[in-house]
């Protein structure tokens, strides 16, 4: 493994921060970190995932007082797209990178302490970039996933592999990109593979050792563990799937999970079953005793995090045949009356509020245009299905009948997280307004290779936008504004008790909206594309505001006539730290 240690790490080493030894990181420091502004421990500033900051210093009167404190470059010729969220912790910022590396950087100078490199194996199979979505920090240690579906340990305070963990098998098409989500003392991982016939799965590691607690496959007929032993099924073998088609089932974890402490349940979603062809697995004509929903694929799964077992599931897209995954996050949250809800805004185009006891549905709402394949929600939470609008069965043909759907397969919001106002009530979505010519074809499975069965074109459905930050009302579903962007919104959203809303557009810039209208306060171009996360903190007194910079992921790779209309953006790699100075801190 490449490490690089500076002297400032051994000063660290030596004394610490602020003088003293540092202090691990607990599970009550977890579950506090929403309203520890000093530090930022995990993914989605909190393991609710609101990505909600309670500080006000910086506001709507002072935002044009921020300004670039310093600006560290990832280096290298490995200038992919940058989708991480930074941590904070004790002083110092850890980062993830393209192609599985991590940095520690002095949080006041910018200065790199270490960085650790996986120096990844020839013939990994990542879907949609070379990316990595950042780390969680418990005890001593920092955690990340690698390309090639392993989890690293790392030492904080020198980058040193404590140990180093399979999740699966790259050469199958299994990889991890996600950040890790920790609770009580367990590191809990995902999978990635989507589109290559693997089949998805959650996994819980003692976080000191390493060693696998528990396993949950998410697709039915698969067999879960506990303590190195067979535990229970998941569902009931072919209740949903055909024949043996649910052996390499897809429902892939790519995104992570997030924890609602309140009921003590870890809450995930799946990706799209496979192959893409529904008609394949059953589910473009359901045939009697099997209805062809192919569960537990798109969906969102409570999880026990003791044991593993799931609790409930809610399934977005039953019968799921244009590739809409139901990984999105699910954020726990209370609603205007009171009530303890989660909140999702799906690839399939529509945003849903589901109850946090049960997962049982409450409500459901389109968040993007023109939606083709589904008439709308039924009271039950399930499609009302347009069957005209599905792609063709091929049978003999080279391909079968091909739909123009909306949206397209890359969502009405894909990986790229939005955030909860506990200030407004309300979501703030990044969504794009596409569709896709979709057609099937003939596939069969073969290990380690592409299992798709479509072929598909996306194309841009009005003029004036691709991108589109919508601020939504849980409750109703309304969209108070919307703020649109020519290209496609690929990063990740935050808004504060200040009264702000921070996100990046491909163009390269770094914009703050008044949280109440949508309206432009504030914007600082960065040179490259932002598919990031935007993080703040306070550090000695003063607010921080980090978001890191380099175009790349998904778009550029798959987006069809959209990849042509963004193709003179810049690739980069470069964390940029604003700060709002004490002195200016009262000037409106």
């Amino acid at each position: 493994m490449n490490r690089f240690v500076t002297a400032a790490t051994a000063a660290i080493v030596s004394f610490g921060l602020a003088g003293g030894a540092v202090a691990g990181v607990t599970e009550e420091d977890l579950l506090n970190d929403a309203a520890t502004p000093g530090d930022v421990l995990t993914n989605g500033m909190g393991r609710d995932l609101q990505r909600y900051s309670p500080l006000d210093t910086l506001n709507k009167d002072n935002i044009q007082n921020l300004f670039p404190a310093w600006a560290f470059s990832f280096g290298g010729e490995k200038q992919r797209g940058q989708e991480t969220q930074p941590l904070i912790y004790d002083g110092v910022m850890y980062v993830t990178g393209s192609y599985s590396r991590m940095y520690a950087i002095d949080l006041k100078s910018g200065e790199e302490l270490w960085q650790y490199d996986a120096r990844l194996p020839e013939g990994i199979l990542p879907c949609c970039d070379v990316i990595n979505r950042g780390g969680a920090i418990y005890g001593d240690n920092i955690y990340f996933g690698t390309l090639d579906a392993r989890i690293v340990a790392l030492d904080l305070k020198t980058g040193d592999v404590k140990w180093n963990k399979k999740i699966a098998d790259y050469k199958e098409g299994y990889s991890y990109t996600a950040a890790p989500l920790i609770v009580n003392g367990l590191v809990i991982t995902g999978n990635s593979g989507g589109e290559f016939g693997i089949v998805g799965e959650v996994q819980a590691r003692d976080a000191e050792t390493g060693d696998l607690v528990w396993t949950r496959p998410v697709i039915e007929g698969h067999m879960g563990t506990l303590n190195g032993e067979e535990s229970t099924m998941t569902g009931t073998l072919n209740a949903t799937w055909p024949g043996d088609m649910w052996k390499t089932g897809g429902g892939a974890t790519w995104l992570g999970g997030s924890y609602d402490a309140d009921t003590d349940t870890l809450v995930f979603g799946t990706g799209n079953p496979a192959p893409w062809n529904s008609h394949l697995r059953g589910a473009g004509t359901p045939s009697e005793g099997n209805t062809g929903d192919n569960l537990y694929a798109a969906s969102r799964l409570g999880i026990d995090p003791a044991t593993g077992e799931i609790k409930w599931h809610f399934q977005t897209t039953p019968r799921e045949g244009w590739d809409f995954d139901g990984v999105n996050e699910v954020v726990s949250f209370t609603d205007k009356d009171g009530n303890k809800r989660y909140a999702t805004a799906d690839r399939n185009g529509y945003f849903y509020v589901l109850n946090r006891e049960d997962g049982a549905f409450v409500n459901a709402t389109p968040f993007v245009s023109n939606i083709t394949w589904a008439e709308g929600i039924d009271e039950t939470g399930r499609p009302i299905f347009v069957e005209d609008a599905r792609p063709g069965n091929p049978l003999e043909a080279d391909k079968g009948e091909m739909v123009f759907s909306v949206p397209s397969f890359l969502g009405g919001k894909n990986w790229m997280p939005m955030a909860h106002s506990q200030k407004t009530g309300m979501f703030y979505v990044p969504s794009n307004e596409w569709g896709m010519d979709i057609w099937n074809e003939p596939i069969s499975y073969k290990k380690g290779a592409a299992y798709l069965g479509a072929g598909f074109t996306i194309k841009p459905i009005f003029e004036s936008h691709i991108g589109s930050l919508k601020a939504i009302e849980p409750e109703t579903g309304d969209i108070k504004w919307d703020f649109q962007n020519d290209a496609p919104l690929w990063g990740g959203v935050m808004t504060t008790a200040g009264g702000l809303v921070f996100f990046g557009t491909p163009e390269g810039e770094f914009i703050a909206l008044d949280d109440e209208t949508g309206e432009k306060l504030w914007s600082f171009q960065t040179g490259s594309g932002i598919v990031g996360q935007p993080v703040t903190y306070e550090f000695e007194g003063e607010q921080y505001v980090t978001i890191v910079s380099g175009w790349g992921g998904a778009v550029p790779l798959w987006g069809g006539e959209v990849a042509k209309k963004v193709n003179y953006l810049n690739q980069g790699g470069t964390v940029w730290t604003f700060k709002l100075p004490k002195q200016l801190a009262m000037a409106n």
